[in-house]
């Protein structure tokens, strides 16, 4: 998980397959599918969310098994799961699943539920977004924030969501001021916690500015979207793919 948060995301998955395979003459044994369900989580931020996406599936029953139907490890990897749906374009089976993992995690106990309900929500929010559904996901964006104030990386998505959901209303102006409110945050937190967001603020950016007619403006912040998540993930994760679709709208205007 060190390598991971480090943006290190071949080695994290080469030490997690290789964790796995050392656990794996133990039956049932919980440290071996963990590790492999950090190794879903390195695939996907290479841009392998196909690959990322069967690892999960095939987890989920042996997660089932060793720690429970709702216990947080196993609403973590539908969550994460989900996230990868949405990788992959699957928006309504993603918010069907992000929908069920926040019921659950929500009625849920233990320090665990109320984080694991907020990346659930967030997951919702970009599903809705991506249906053209955005006044939904601005209410659950903005109900969700009144939950999480504290400066973290879940607050910092689901800024992001809200951007995406002004945005998807044309409501560019609005959506600028949250796009340059989740930046200041970006820049607050640690860098390993905002890592993983690498590029996503400067593409809203660059769609609120397109959006208020500025274009020149939008694509110089949506080619330093792409070129910062090629970089970071590879060309093709789904942030890098979003932005070359962006930069590809705007020339062709």
């Amino acid at each position: 998980m060190s390598l991971y948060k480090e943006g290190r995301y071949a080695e994290a998955e080469a030490e997690a397959r290789a964790v796995a395979e050392a656990r794996s003459v133990l039956r049932l044994d919980a440290f071996g599918p963990l590790a492999l369900s950090v190794a879903a989580l390195a695939m996907s931020a290479q841009g392998r969310h196909a690959e990322a996406l069967a690892t999960y599936d095939e987890l989920l029953p042996v997660f089932g098994r060793a720690f429970g139907a709702e216990h947080p490890q196993t609403l973590k990897l539908r969550s994460d799961r989900a996230q990868t749906l949405l990788a992959l374009d699957r928006y309504a089976d993603a918010e069907a699943e992000c929908a069920a993992v926040a019921r659950i995690a929500g009625r849920g106990v233990g320090p665990e539920m109320p984080l694991i309900a907020g990346a659930a929500h967030n997951g919702l929010i970009f599903a809705l977004n991506k249906q053209g559904r955005h006044q939904e996901a601005e209410t659950i964006a903005r109900d969700t924030l009144a939950d999480h104030r504290a400066p973290s990386r879940l607050s910092l998505v689901l800024h992001l969501g809200l951007t995406r959901s002004l945005n998807g209303q044309g409501r560019h102006e609005e959506a600028l001021a949250e796009a340059e409110r989740a930046g200041a945050l970006c820049r607050k937190l640690p860098e390993d916690l905002s890592r993983a967001e690498t590029g996503a603020v400067e593409l809203a950016v660059a769609t609120a500015l397109l959006g208020l007619g500025r274009a020149a403006e939008a694509r110089t912040r949506a080619m330093a979207a792409h070129d910062t998540c090629r970089d970071a993930f590879g060309p093709d994760h789904h942030r890098t793919v979003e932005a070359r679709a962006l930069l590809d709208r705007i020339d062709g205007m």
